[in-house]
């Protein structure tokens, strides 16, 4: 007997620190799936979210991947965090399940060529760390950086990217150098950084460590630059590092916001949840759309058929018109950097 449902897993993380990052894609799979589902389904049927919390956790994410598998998701949206996306993706490919992830920017993920059933709707991290290190080279002018990374899958990754381009540049970083998530304080490498005397901190990993790495800068009078990655621009840095934030500058996917697509779907979030949409939400609102849509176009929920489905259509989406090419990623996007202006991060021209 067929399924009366489509199933649409949806991961990511849904609490603790990285929730900003999660809570938006969930919402975003809702208010597509409840629009689809109000216009009568897909291919007849009506889409069932199967909503999963990984906390952006490695270990939780294998797990969630297992249940996921287990309670026959067709499609998955997620997962968020780069090291989680990696935890859970053989367990997708061993049960030939098409997952497309928001945020994850890990290269690897892509271009490694081990998971073919990978999709993302982000560019990956090393056209991230090239157009920050273009940044800070021809419109920053520095010629000491410090460079500077949580050892995660996302943040390592990028940052030798990073490092990489500064070389092929000539400039070799000043600081290369790790610290660990979750500490307390980060005076030691603030004091190394200090003492490297770099004009510019790049940084690869996540909103909670940057916001104390920068305090504890400007606790010290440092005027050095910092400029982070799509895991820095989210409100809740600025929120955290408070008037500490200004100034700082961080990569993201470019503003589509004034696409009038874009425009209805934050709209449409505002209505129903009350608020202004987080990080990724277009990214996941525009995932969503294309998952579901292939599997109208395949007329069928098999592996191949969506899978070819994705890679050989264009859809209209709130980021624009998007395809995805052989690797799994997104035709049709890309980076921007931005500043802290007065509370807010802007698009720097």
């Amino acid at each position: 007997m067929a399924a009366d449902t489509i199933k649409l897993g949806v991961a990511g993380a849904h609490s603790g620190d990285l929730a900003s990052y999660g809570i938006p894609s969930a919402n975003a799979a809702k208010l597509v799936v409840d629009d689809i589902n109000a216009k009568g389904g897909i291919l007849g049927k009506k889409v069932e979210i199967l909503r999963e919390d990984d906390q952006c956790k490695p270990e939780v994410a294998a797990n969630v991947a297992a249940k996921l598998v287990a309670d026959k998701a067709n499609v998955v949206v997620g997962h968020i965090c780069s090291g989680a996306t990696k935890a859970a993706l053989n367990s997708y490919r061993e049960a030939k399940l098409i997952t497309l992830s928001p945020s994850a920017t890990n290269v690897e993920l892509t271009k490694g060529g081990d998971y073919p059933n990978f999709f993302r709707t982000i560019s990956p991290d090393d056209a991230q760390a090239l157009l920050q290190v273009d940044f800070a080279l021809n419109k920053l002018k520095v010629k000491r950086v410090a460079v500077i990374h949580d050892k995660g899958d996302y943040g390592k990754g990028l940052a030798e990217f990073a490092k990489g381009f500064f070389e092929q540049k000539g400039i070799k970083p000043v600081l290369f150098e790790g610290i660990t998530p979750g500490a307390v304080d980060y005076s030691a490498i603030v004091m190394k950084i200090k003492a490297s005397k770099a004009e510019l901190v790049l940084y690869g990993g996540y909103h909670p460590e940057a916001a104390k790495i920068v305090m504890g800068m400007r606790n010290k009078k440092m005027k050095t630059l910092f400029i982070s990655d799509d895991g820095v621009k989210d409100e809740t840095f600025i929120k955290v590092a408070g008037k500490n934030a200004e100034g700082v500058y961080a990569t993201g996917p470019i503003d589509t916001t004034k696409n009038p697509r874009a425009i209805a779907a934050i709209e449409q979030h505002r209505k129903v949840f009350g608020s202004d949409p987080g990080a990724f939400y277009l990214n996941a609102y525009a995932g969503t759309l294309c998952l579901l849509q292939a599997i109208e176009k395949a007329k069928s929920t098999d592996y191949a058929a969506v899978s070819k489905a994705l890679r050989t259509n264009w859809f209209e989406t709130p980021l624009g018109k998007i395809s995805f090419d052989k690797n799994g990623d997104a035709k049709g996007i890309g980076f921007a950097v931005y500043q802290v202006r007065n509370g807010k991060y802007v698009e720097v021209k």
